[in-house]
């Protein structure tokens, strides 16, 4: 997932809320896999572990200061969300125009059911 796909304000899952046994993390991981965030900073970050990343920080989540390694409100790793589609055609449909960001449309596309006429036996 690159920089581009995301935006402020946008409505993004959680797909990885899991942190690794091995890896030493001084901030708690308060995601949750599964659930909606809204972005409301998205940018480069560096961390001396994980080095340099896209972070994103979400709304719901204020993570405070991190007084082991000087970090305040650190950011999360990109590659832990996803944007939220609401409309999955419109976002095949911007996959074709490679300098479109994909956003979501405001609604899924309605479509009528075939209507199954009656048989007389």
């Amino acid at each position: 997932m690159t920089a581009h796909q995301f935006y402020c304000g946008q409505k993004v899952v959680c797909v990885d809320a899991n942190y690794k046994a091995e890896q030493r993390v001084s901030l708690q991981c308060e995601l949750q896999e599964g659930a909606v965030y809204t972005i409301r900073w998205i940018g480069p970050f560096v961390h001396y572990i994980d080095g340099e990343f896209i972070g994103i920080k979400v709304e719901e989540i204020m993570r405070g200061e991190d007084r082991e390694f000087g970090y305040h409100d650190m950011p999360f790793h990109s590659r832990r969300f996803c944007p939220l589609v609401n409309d999955r055609l419109a976002s095949l449909r911007a996959l074709q125009n490679p300098n479109q960001p994909i956003a979501p449309a405001p609604e899924e596309p309605r479509r009528r059911a075939p209507v199954k006429e009656e048989e007389k036996v």
